[in-house]
């Protein structure tokens, strides 16, 4: 359930920062640079393939977050996401209350997942790779994310971040190999600079 690493999409908004666009009416990292939060109209969703086929498909519908651009060097932009596991939805009351449990996120005292970036590095025109610590259930690990970004208008800025966390590495990973081991996250991160 490394859907925290969701926060990782968060790093997605440094990648936005990090890239000019093409043409008339295209952005430039002076327009891209400042500070935006991370709002509800974003999207923080996974899903975890099961060997039988099909997925378990879901999202948080909590969190909070900032991201940093830095117009002069990319690398120095960074990303602060905190999400909180007891906002999971599956859709099915049952899978969502052991997924809050202290058999995945531990929800009760494990309240917060968080992702700190460490490292922005432009991949093309309009997308970077983000690099970061997370923070889950009193373990730390190393994870990146891809992010491009979508639009920029009016103070206001939207990208798309993907990426992979392997759920063993904090202690979630109950019922491999049936369920996979590899969370898929699959972002869309909207912000407003202030």
């Amino acid at each position: 359930m490394q859907g925290s690493r969701f926060m990782a999409a968060a790093l997605t908004a440094l990648v936005c920062l990090m890239f000019s666009q093409p043409a008339a009416g295209a952005v430039s990292l002076g327009d891209a640079a400042g500070r935006y939060a991370i709002d509800g109209n974003s999207s923080i969703r996974f899903s975890i393939a099961n060997a039988a086929g099909g997925a378990l498909k879901g999202r948080f519908a909590r969190f909070k977050g900032s991201i940093r651009i830095d117009d002069r060097d990319a690398g120095r932009s960074s990303v602060d996401i905190t999400i909180y596991p007891a906002s999971v939805m599956t859709g099915q009351g049952r899978v969502d209350s052991f997924l809050r449990s202290d058999a995945v996120f531990d929800a009760a005292n494990a309240s917060e997942i968080r992702f700190r970036s460490t490292s922005v590095r432009r991949s093309g025109a309009a997308s970077a790779t983000i690099e970061g610590q997370l923070a889950a259930r009193g373990r730390n690990g190393t994870e990146k994310f891809t992010a491009e970004l979508v639009a920029l208008k009016g103070g206001r800025i939207l990208f798309h971040v993907v990426g992979k966390v392997l759920r063993s590495r904090y202690g979630m990973d109950v019922g491999t190999p049936i369920y996979s081991n590899v969370v898929d996250f699959d972002m869309t991160l909207s912000g407003h600079r202030g």
